[in-house]
């Protein structure tokens, strides 16, 4: 069992002001190397583990579920169970781990999560999800938060969810939600379509707040760029989380700390060069570990996004990653594609 370094979390701040922007929980895609690429693009973004199942910590390997780099802090765990004492078990175990946050999962709409019954469904049960936090909160010091919907199928309404944040704020004691501002259906639709096709609502998050201004209210759901995230942020939202556009164009990542925190960008490599030759030393004792190279490379595919030479980058490195004796050559070849750039992040020459 390890305690993960959090001196990067004690020198930017408290929780709080850390979850100001963070990166969502995406099954498949926010895996520990794909958190520590965006640990280089941003060192105050609050980063969240995939989701991980309270059965997989119970009765499955917990250091391969749990384990990460210390330069991921602010990290936080997010697990999906709805039976209180194994969630109270797991969020021990995550914190024993390290971790600096524990969030339920309250917003997952898929058929196994369901059959589970955790996620999205669990918007029917309050009651439930209180007790949850509750038992969560008694044992851990970290804190205890809930990622939830707008609503659920034909339960969607306003009084709906303010009963849901009042149940799981007044009896769970949970004082963060962040809120993913569509509503889930349950029946008919895939996790993709339920991402994409419920209309998004920000104006009832917003209401939200108002409804309950001494608890911090994020939001989730269709952030594709940083001046929406302000803009949400100056409307009265407490924080503002990005999920696919982050993924999809990293490169986002690298204004987080100047725009959203009033940081310097000192400190940290300012070009997509720098970036990737600040990964490659990860990537070697990860390589040497016996990790994939593909396992890392799948998740730096769209930093070069709308730069010349982005295609051949993606090209070459899907082409070549999954070899099994490819290592960081791969990425220096890569790299010959596309252009270098100077510290404002224009292309200043053509490499190779």
């Amino acid at each position: 069992m390890r305690a993960g370094n959090r001196n990067l979390f004690s020198t930017v701040g408290t929780m709080t002001s850390q979850a100001r922007f963070s990166v969502a929980p995406m099954m498949d895609w926010t895996d520990r190397h794909c958190r520590v690429f965006h640990r280089l693009l941003s060192q105050h973004a609050l980063l969240y583990t995939e989701m991980v199942t309270t059965g997989a910590l119970m009765h499955g390997d917990v250091p391969r579920h749990l384990d990460y780099s210390d330069v991921e802090h602010p990290v936080a765990l997010q697990l999906g169970g709805s039976e209180p004492a194994d969630m109270a078990a797991a969020a021990r175990l995550g914190q024993d781990w390290g971790y600096d946050e524990i969030n339920m999962n309250v917003g997952c709409p898929s058929d196994r999560v369901q059959r589970g019954t955790f996620g999205a469904c669990l918007m029917a049960e309050p009651g439930l999800v209180a007790e949850n936090v509750q038992a969560m909160r008694a044992g851990v010091d970290i804190p205890v938060t809930v990622k939830c919907r707008i609503g659920i199928d034909d339960q969607d309404s306003e009084a709906a969810l303010t009963d849901f944040i009042a149940q799981v704020s007044e009896s769970g004691g949970c004082e963060r939600f962040i809120v993913h501002a569509r509503k889930a259906w349950l029946q008919g639709l895939s996790p993709k379509e339920n991402r994409d096709i419920p209309p998004l609502d920000y104006d009832r998050v917003k209401r939200l707040k108002q409804q309950f201004p001494h608890l911090h209210i994020g939001i989730n759901g269709g952030v594709k760029d940083l001046d929406t995230a302000l803009g949400l942020l100056s409307a009265g939202l407490d924080s503002v989380m990005v999920g696919r556009a982050a993924y999809q164009d990293p490169w986002m990542l690298s204004h987080v700390d100047a725009r959203l925190f009033g940081v310097a960008e000192g400190g940290l490599q300012r070009t997509r060069h720098g970036i990737i030759e600040a990964f490659l030393p990860y990537v070697e004792d990860q390589r040497s570990a016996g990790v994939p190279l593909h396992a890392m490379t799948r998740h730096i595919l769209g930093l070069f996004n709308s730069q010349p030479g982005a295609r051949l980058w993606r090209r070459y490195i899907s082409e070549n990653a999954p070899n099994k004796t490819a290592g960081v050559e791969v990425l220096r070849q890569a790299l010959a594609f596309v252009s270098v750039e100077d510290v404002t992040g224009t292309d200043a020459t053509k490499a190779g």
